[in-house]
C-alpha cells in the first residue's frame, strides 16, 4: 500500500510538473485573483496566502476541515489543475488524502461523472460516485463528522459551443464530457486560457440530512448528486453563456418566426411591394441590429483593454458585484448602467468577464456601427439600433423579435436607460424603449425571471470632456467617427486618475409587474401594445432604476473637491480651510449616509488636496499668510461635471444649511414644511430615493449629522440656529448651503415666468424655452458660464413635477393653467432665497408679448443653425 501511493504521489507530481508547462489557469469570481480590479490591471498578482484567506473566507473553509473537492466529469488534466491550483492558494490540496480517526480517503476530490460513464447518454445505467457513497456511509456511523464539499468549475476556454462548427465542437469547452483527444486538444489550444472558479462550500451533513427529509424513500446520493449535477451546470452556464447560433441561422430563424412573417405580410400591403421584396428588407434591418458574438474578438479586447487601463488609469474600483454573481444563476440579467463616456461599453464588459460571467448583448446606438469599429463591436456583444424608428412598423417588428430571442435563450442583456451620454453629471430622464421591449417579451413569456442591474460610473477625469462643454454651450454634437477616435487615442498617454464601477440595488421585473397588477397579463405577439397597467410598470421600473443607479454612487476625491471648490465665491479657499471642509464633508457623509451603497474616498482632506493637484484639476497658489487652494483655469465648467455625479448626496443637507443659514434661526417644523413643498422638484431632478412620507425621520437624521458636525446648533426647543457669524463654522456652513441654491433659483425663476405671464397664457414649451434662454443669460452673469444651469431638460423636469403634483394643469393645447396656489408657493421662496436674488429674477421674467415672440424666434434660429451644421 505504501508503495502504492509513493508510486501515485510521484506521478501527480511528475504529471503535474508537464501539465504546468502548458496550462496556466486564471481564477475566476470573488475570491480569485481578479478580487481587486484595479490589482490586476497593474498586472500585479495577490499573494498565494491573501488569495486563500479570500477563498476561505468567502467559501466557510478552512485547512483544519476535511474538504472534499466536487468536478462534474472524470478528467486527469482537471484533477491535476485543481490540485496544483489548491497547493499554490495553500487550500487543502485536491490529491492528497483526507485523513481523519474516521475517515481515510486517497485523495480529497470527487468525480460526479466515472470515467466509465463519459460517454453514456443512458441515465439508468448510471453509478454513483464510489468515494461519495463511502463519504455518506462514513457520516451514517459517526453524527459528529462533517465534510466540507467545494464545487469547483474547470473551463478550457471560455466559447460556449456554436453551430455548425466542427472546430469549436473538437476544442472549445463542451457540456458533454470530454474524450481524450479533444483533451489533449483543449490542453494545446487553451493551456493558457484555462479557468478554474471555486463555488461556495457545502456540509455534506447538511445536504444528507436534507435529502432524508425531503425524499426518504431515494438513497440520499440520489439527492446529492443531482444538486451538485445541476448546480455546476448552473454555474457552466453563467460563465459561458447559452449556446451561440450562427449569425446567418439567427437572422433566417428571425425572419421565419411567426411575428415577423405577420410584419412581413402587413409591410407588403402597406408598401405595396412584394413578398421577396419585404422579406429582403427585413433581412437588411436584421443585418443592421444583429450580434455576431466572437470569443477570438472577446479575448482580444481582454488583452487590449487590460492595456489600455494601464494607459489611462490608476486603477479600476468595482463595488458589490458579488450582488449579481449571486442572482446570475436564476436570474436573466439585464445591465441598466448610467451613461457617462463611450468608455462605459468597454469597462462594464471587461469588469463582468474577469470576474467570471458571460458578458452581455449590448444595445448600442447605430452611430457606433462604423467601418471595421462596428463588426468588431459587434464580436464583443454589441448590436445596433437606430436613435429612432418611429413610422418603421417592419424594422420594430424585427427588432422586438431579436431582443426576445435574446431574452429567451437567457443570455444577459446590457442597455443605457438614459438612452444617450449625460453632457452635465447629472443623471438623464430615462428613456423608457428598450425597457418596454424588455417587459412587453417578458409577459409573452419564457426565459428566467428578469432582474435589471443598475450600475454607476464615476470617472475622475473623461475623454469626451471638453466636447461635453463645447456642445453644452451651443455647439453642433460631435458625430462619432474613425477620425474621432484617433483624435481621442491621441490622449492614451494621460492619466485620468482612477474610475469605479458600483453595482446597485437590483429591481426586480415579477416584483414591479405585481405591485402593478400586470403580473398576470400574458401576451401573445409582439403586435399587441401593452396595456395600461403594464405601461405604469414600465414607468416604476425606471425611475426605480434611477434611484438604485444614484443609491450606488461612489465620493471619490474628484467629486468632493468640485463639490467644495464651485460652492465658493472665487472658486478658490485657504488650503487649510478647504481641508477641514473636506474632512467634514466625508464625515457628514458617513454620520448621515444617503444610503448603505454609497462609497466613500477614504483619503483625508490633506490627501485629497495632493490628488486633485496630481490630476492638474486644481494649483496652489502660494502667500505668505497661507496657501490657496483654487481651480485650475479653464477647468471649473469641466468640474461641475464631477460635482453633479454626487450632487444628489448632499442635496438634503445643503437645502438644511441654506434655511438655516439664511433665516438665521428656524424651527424644525418649518424646516420639514418648506422641504416637503420642495422636495417633489428635487426629486423629480436628481432622482432621489426617499418617499415623501419618511421625510420627517430621514430630515432628523440630517440634522443630527450636522448639529454633530457643528454647523448648525440647537437650542433645545425644536429651534435650529446658525453659528456665529463669520466664525469658521458659519463659514462652512455657507459652502455647504450654496449647491441647492442654483436649483432654488432655477424653480423661482421658472414661477416669476409662468406669474408674469398668467394663466392660460403661455404653453409649456414657451416657458420651457424662455427659461433655457434666461438661464444662458444668468449663468453668463455669473462667476463662469455653466451650461448644465441652463440645460432644457432640468425645465421640463420641473414643469412635468408641478402638473403631476396639481400646481398646473395643461389643455389638449399644452397651454398652462394655473391658481392662487403656485402663486402661493412662489411667495414661500423668501424662506430659502435671498431678497436681491429674488428681485433681480422677477426683474429679468418681465417680458412684453413682442419680446417672448422674439426671444423664442430667435432660439429657433439657433437650433436650425445647429441642424445645418450637423
Amino acid at each position: 500500500m505504501a508503495k502504492k501511493n509513493s508510486f501515485s504521489q510521484m506521478y501527480r507530481r511528475v504529471s503535474g510538473k508537464l501539465l504546468s508547462t502548458f496550462v496556466t489557469p486564471q481564477l475566476l469570481g470573488e475570491s480569485g485573483a481578479t478580487d481587486k480590479l484595479s490589482t490586476a490591471i497593474k498586472a500585479q498578482e495577490l499573494s498565494a496566502a491573501g488569495v486563500a484567506a479570500a477563498v476561505e473566507a468567502e467559501n466557510g473553509v478552512t485547512s483544519s476541515q476535511l474538504v472534499c473537492y466536487i468536478l462534474q466529469n472524470y478528467s486527469r488534466s482537471n484533477a491535476l489543475v485543481l490540485d496544483s491550483e489548491t497547493r499554490r492558494l495553500e487550500l487543502p490540496p485536491a490529491l492528497d488524502s483526507m485523513d481523519s480517526p474516521l475517515l481515510n480517503e486517497d485523495a480529497s476530490i470527487l468525480f460526479l461523472q466515472q470515467r466509465a460513464q463519459r460517454n453514456n447518454f443512458y441515465p439508468n445505467n448510471y453509478t454513483f460516485p464510489p468515494r461519495l457513497l463511502r463519504l455518506i456511509e462514513a457520516l451514517e456511523k459517526n453524527p459528529e463528522l462533517d465534510i466540507q464539499l467545494v464545487p469547483v468549475t474547470v473551463l478550457w476556454g471560455r466559447a460556449p459551443e456554436k453551430e455548425e462548427s466542427w472546430f469549436k465542437l473538437l476544442v472549445t469547452d463542451s457540456w458533454a464530457t470530454p474524450s481524450a483527444l479533444k483533451q489533449l486538444v483543449n490542453i494545446g489550444v487553451h493551456g493558457r486560457q484555462t479557468y478554474l472558479e471555486f463555488h461556495e462550500a457545502r456540509s455534506l451533513r447538511q445536504m444528507l440530512n436534507e435529502a432524508l427529509v425531503k425524499y426518504p424513500n431515494l438513497a440520499p446520493a440520489t439527492y446529492i448528486v443531482s444538486n451538485l449535477t445541476e448546480y455546476l451546470a448552473k454555474q457552466r452556464e453563467v460563465i459561458l453563456g447559452p449556446d451561440l447560433s450562427d449569425r446567418r441561422n439567427v437572422v433566417s430563424g428571425l425572419i421565419q418566426s411567426r411575428d415577423v412573417q405577420n410584419a412581413l405580410k402587413q409591410e407588403v400591403i402597406r408598401s405595396n411591394i412584394t413578398p421577396a421584396q419585404a422579406e429582403q428588407m427585413a433581412a437588411g434591418y436584421l443585418d443592421e441590429i444583429v450580434s455576431d458574438y466572437s470569443p477570438s474578438s472577446v479575448r482580444v479586447f481582454e488583452r487590449g483593454l487590460a492595456w489600455l487601463w494601464t494607459q489611462l488609469y490608476d486603477g479600476v474600483e468595482v463595488h458589490h458585484f458579488q450582488t449579481v454573481r449571486e442572482l446570475a444563476e436564476k436570474y436573466e440579467i439585464i445591465y441598466t448602467p448610467c451613461h457617462r463616456s463611450h468608455i462605459d461599453y468597454l469597462l462594464l464588459s471587461y469588469v463582468i468577464y474577469k470576474r467570471g460571467l458571460m458578458i452581455p448583448y449590448i444595445a448600442a446606438g447605430d452611430n457606433l456601427n462604423l467601418p471595421l469599429l462596428g463588426q468588431f463591436l459587434r464580436g464583443g456583444g454589441a448590436f445596433f439600433i437606430r436613435r429612432s424608428f418611429k413610422g418603421l412598423e417592419l424594422y420594430s417588428a424585427v427588432l422586438k423579435e431579436y431582443l426576445h430571442s435574446i431574452l429567451v435563450r437567457n443570455t444577459p442583456l446590457e442597455y443605457f436607460i438614459e438612452g444617450g451620454r449625460s453632457r452635465t453629471g447629472r443623471l438623464l430622464r430615462p428613456r423608457t424603449g428598450m425597457l418596454a421591449m424588455t417587459i412587453h417579451s417578458k409577459l409573452r413569456g419564457g426565459g428566467k425571471p428578469v432582474v435589471f442591474i443598475p450600475t454607476y460610473f464615476g470617472y475622475e477625469r473623461l475623454m469626451e470632456g471638453g466636447t461635453y462643454v463645447g456642445e453644452m454651450q451651443g455647439k453642433p454634437k460631435e458625430a462619432e467617427s474613425i477620425f474621432g477616435l484617433i483624435q481621442a487615442a491621441r490622449k492614451i498617454e494621460r492619466i485620468f486618475g482612477k474610475v469605479h464601477v458600483s453595482f446597485g440595488e437590483p429591481v426586480f421585473l415579477d416584483k414591479m409587474l405585481e405591485q402593478h397588477n400586470a403580473d398576470k397579463i400574458r401576451l401573445t405577439s409582439n403586435e399587441q401594445p401593452l396595456p395600461e397597467e403594464a405601461s405604469a410598470a414600465v414607468n416604476a421600473v425606471a425611475q426605480e432604476i434611477m434611484q438604485n443607479i444614484n443609491r450606488a454612487a461612489v465620493i471619490n476625491p474628484v467629486s468632493l473637491l468640485s463639490l467644495v471648490l464651485l460652492s465658493t465665491p472665487k472658486h478658490a479657499l485657504d488650503e487649510e480651510v478647504c481641508i477641514k471642509q473636506l474632512d467634514t464633508y466625508r464625515r457628514l457623509a458617513e454620520m448621515a449616509p444617503y444610503d448603505e451603497r454609497v462609497e466613500v474616498t477614504s483619503l483625508p482632506g490633506r490627501e485629497i488636496i495632493g490628488y486633485g493637484l496630481k490630476l492638474k484639476l486644481i494649483k496652489r497658489v502660494h502667500h505668505v499668510l497661507g496657501d490657496i487652494i483654487a481651480i485650475e483655469d479653464n477647468q471649473a465648467v469641466l468640474l461641475t461635471y464631477f460635482r453633479n455625479n454626487i450632487l444628489h448626496l448632499f442635496i438634503l443637507p445643503s437645502l438644511i444649511a441654506s434655511l438655516v443659514q439664511h433665516n438665521g434661526k428656524i424651527t424644525r417644523e418649518d424646516i420639514n414644511s418648506v422641504i416637503q413643498t420642495l422636495y417633489p422638484f428635487l426629486q423629480a431632478e436628481l432622482f432621489l430615493k426617499w418617499q415623501a412620507d419618511h421625510l420627517p425621520d430621514v430630515i432628523d437624521h440630517v440634522v443630527e449629522a450636522l448639529i454633530g458636525c457643528e454647523l448648525i446648533m440647537d437650542d433645545g426647543r425644536e429651534t435650529l440656529y446658525s453659528p456665529a457669524p463669520n466664525s469658521e463654522s458659519y463659514n462652512q456652513l455657507g459652502v455647504l448651503a450654496t449647491p441647492v441654491k442654483q436649483s432654488l433659483e432655477r424653480y423661482f425663476m421658472t414661477l416669476a415666468l409662468l406669474r408674469q405671464r398668467g394663466s392660460g397664457r403661455v404653453t409649456a414649451k414657451q416657458i420651457e424655452d424662455l427659461s433655457h434662454l434666461l438661464g444662458q443669460r444668468l449663468s453668463v452673469l455669473y462667476e463662469f458660464n455653466s451650461p448644465e444651469f441652463f440645460d432644457k431638460t432640468l425645465f421640463q423636469s420641473f414643469i412635468g413635477a408641478l402638473t403631476q403634483l396639481g400646481y398646473i394643469r395643461l389643455d389638449e393645447n399644452q397651454v398652462l393653467y394655473f391658481d392662487e396656489t403656485l402663486i402661493n408657493m412662489a411667495d414661500n421662496a423668501r424662506l430659502v432665497l435671498d431678497e436681491d436674488t429674488m428681485n433681480h429674477l422677477q426683474h429679468i421674467t418681465n417680458f412684453s408679448d413682442e419680446e417672448v415672440i422674439a426671444a423664442i424666434a430667435a432660439l429657433e434660429k439657433q437650433k436650425s443653425r445647429r441642424k445645418r451644421s450637423k
